[in-house]
């Protein structure tokens, strides 16, 4: 989702497509099949057919829904739900009260909701539904669609369910809407009827109130009816440019002469379809060598320093889509589009929508993020609702590694900074626990700083655990095995057990079930016996330089207990040291002038004043 630095949030949203206009034909390319992670993992498939018609000046549009629904489990399906988010944009919806009265509200929402006429709220409305034929029940509750069944859906089964629906495009709010602050016209996301996910844990019919969100893997075939003057992108590739009259720089194109087109797009194997049109739209694209075409569309109308941006911005895109797909794994589509979609930022599938104006540093750094979210969260799937720290902070910790790679920067400099926002959270008394709901933190920015920072961290600082080079191949080795799937924190930990041979169950559990945090102090000094002090809660090994009278040093790494052996290095291994023992004392080879625990400021410790002696 969007990128923050300290407390300032820098935006950008979703996209994708092709040509000097509009998206050009392409291929898909199937993403790879992955073996079955366990015997006993399965995950639900949903195959999206929707026919959509849009009213350019009333922003009101008319959908029929095709939705062919495998269910995967072992369970039986007595029940099945639909958000419709775009029911969050109204008058008295819970996303409208909570930011109405949650201590520190979002600035780009308020009250803003609350102000909405009806003809520039949102909403989805279900006209009909049926069950392979037949007619079903079904409620609207706020943003789920509550769905009766015909008959229950037996394990392995698949069953078809037929929609009409009627929507009206929002103001721009938040994420999606229709003209926002820097004049584009349509930024469709969460916009169409879409099928809850439903796994092990049960179903996620969370309501939209915030933000984050989960979907079900499946295939999408769109066909959008628009104005015949909007240019249009979408996640997945256009299947008729020639039809239509976009989609080649050159050659003739035999386009009708109606007042509308109908844009066709096919995307295999994603769990979300969004788009964008505009009438004022550039679209430029970029091959990545070996990888995919970058499409980039950007208003025409915007300065002419802003349009620089976007066409600097263009080999940079390159670079940040090489460096992803080296760090994590390749990226397993032919294209990924670039979007001014006018509302700071979210990622989507093999797409983004980002503020356009700002400057180039920028620009440059929300689309890092959101490209970076292709892998953590539209590839490696996780329940951003519950694990926001999973997608937030493994995206930001690759963006800010690409740009230290990119512009030439120190990586452990820019790391600094959040570090130092994580610590000013450990100790402001508001902090909760990573595994706290993305809608459930008392403050914004408790949600923001856990999810970003202290996920970043939670990485930088693994690296410190287990080595940095066992963190590489963790990484990879994870997107090897679960892309396209569901990750849990448990799925990626495993990972890095069995990739650095340690055993690490306390380091999730500290880190991500508790508030627990890092304090270890040097206590005293006596000629050559050294003894530290656990004073915070959270175990680590440790990492001392030891600087002796002579003027000489020495390189200790004290391994942790349980963690059952030692990250490579080459300092002296000492005895471990378990950790309900408050203080720990060791013997230098000569006498000791001053010592220092984690010299290189790789440890998360919140009062790092007593870390020198």
């Amino acid at each position: 989702m969007t990128r923050f630095f300290s407390s300032i949030l820098i935006v950008s949203l979703l996209f994708s497509c092709s040509s000097s206009r509009g998206l050009s034909a392409t291929t898909p390319l199937t993403p790879p099949t992955h073996a079955t992670v366990t015997s006993s993992y399965w995950q639900q498939h949903v195959d999206y057919y929707m026919e959509i018609d849009m009213d350019v000046n009333t922003y009101q549009y008319k959908g029929k829904q095709k939705l062919v629904y495998t269910n995967n489990s072992p369970d039986v399906l007595n029940k099945v739900f639909y958000h419709l988010y775009f029911n969050a944009f109204q008058p008295g919806s819970e996303m409208d009260v909570r930011s109405r009265t949650i201590a520190d509200p979002d600035g780009r929402v308020k009250d803003r909701i609350s102000k909405l006429k009806p003809n520039e709220i949102g909403y989805i409305k279900v006209n009909s539904l049926k069950q392979n034929g037949v007619s079903i029940n079904h409620e609207t509750v706020g943003t789920v669609l509550e769905v009766e069944l015909a008959t229950p859906i037996q394990p392995g089964e698949s069953v078809t369910f037929d929609m009409d629906f009627d929507g009206q495009v929002p103001v721009q709010i938040r994420r999606a809407g229709r003209n926002n602050k820097e004049g584009v016209a349509l930024s469709m996301a969460q916009w169409y009827p879409k099928l809850a996910e439903y796994d092990f844990e049960g179903w996620h019919a969370d309501p939209y109130i915030g933000r984050e969100f989960h979907g079900v893997w499946g295939d999408f075939d769109v066909k959008l009816t628009i104005d015949k003057n909007y240019v249009v992108g979408g996640t997945g590739y256009l299947q008729n440019p020639n039809e239509i009259g976009h989609g080649y720089e050159t050659g003739t194109v035999n386009r009708p002469n109606y007042d509308k087109l109908t844009w066709h797009f096919v995307a295999p194997n994603v769990h979300d379809f969004t788009w964008a049109a505009d009438p004022e739209y550039i679209h430029d694209t970029k091959q990545v060598p070996n990888g995919p075409l970058l499409h980039f569309l950007y208003k025409s109308t915007m300065p002419q320093d802003k349009l620089d941006n976007w066409k600097n911005l263009q080999p940079k895109a390159v670079e940040l889509m090489q460096f992803f797909s080296n760090e994590v794994g390749q990226y397993p589509y032919n294209q990924y589009s670039v979007i001014q979609g006018g509302d700071g930022g979210m990622e989507y599938g093999m797409c983004t929508l980002i503020l356009g104006e700002g400057s180039f540093d920028g620009l440059f750094g929300v689309t890092a993020h959101e490209m970076g979210h292709s892998w953590f969260q539209f590839i490696l799937a996780t329940n951003e609702a519950r694990h926001s720290w999973m997608d937030e902070g493994f995206t930001e910790y690759i963006c800010t590694l690409a740009e230290s790679h990119i512009f030439n920067k120190d990586f452990n400099e820019l790391s600094k900074r959040v570090y130092g926002v994580y610590s000013y959270l450990a100790k402001s008394g508001t902090e909760q626990p990573q595994t706290t709901h993305s809608d459930r933190y008392v403050y914004n920015r408790s949600y923001s700083i856990s999810a970003y920072y202290k996920g970043y961290v939670f990485l930088k600082q693994l690296a410190y655990v287990i080595g940095q080079e066992n963190l590489e191949k963790t990484l990879k080795q994870y997107f090897k095995t679960y892309a396209f799937k569901h990750p849990k924190p448990i799925d990626f930990l495993r990972i890095a057990e069995k990739t650095s041979g340690l055993e690490l169950d306390w380091y999730l559990i500290d880190w991500t079930q508790t508030t627990n945090t890092i304090d270890y102090a040097v206590k005293t000094i006596e000629n050559n016996s050294v003894t530290l002090e656990r004073i915070g809660l959270m175990p680590m090994p440790i990492d001392v330089l030891v600087t002796y009278t002579d003027g000489s040093t020495e390189a200790f790494y004290i391994p942790l207990q349980m963690m059952r052996g030692e990250k490579p290095t080459s300092a002296t291994i000492i005895k471990d040291w378990a950790w309900a023992y408050p203080t720990y004392t060791f013997e230098a080879t000569k006498p000791v002038k001053s010592v220092e625990i984690d010299p290189e400021g790789l440890m998360a410790d919140i009062e790092k004043g007593n870390n020198k002696n």
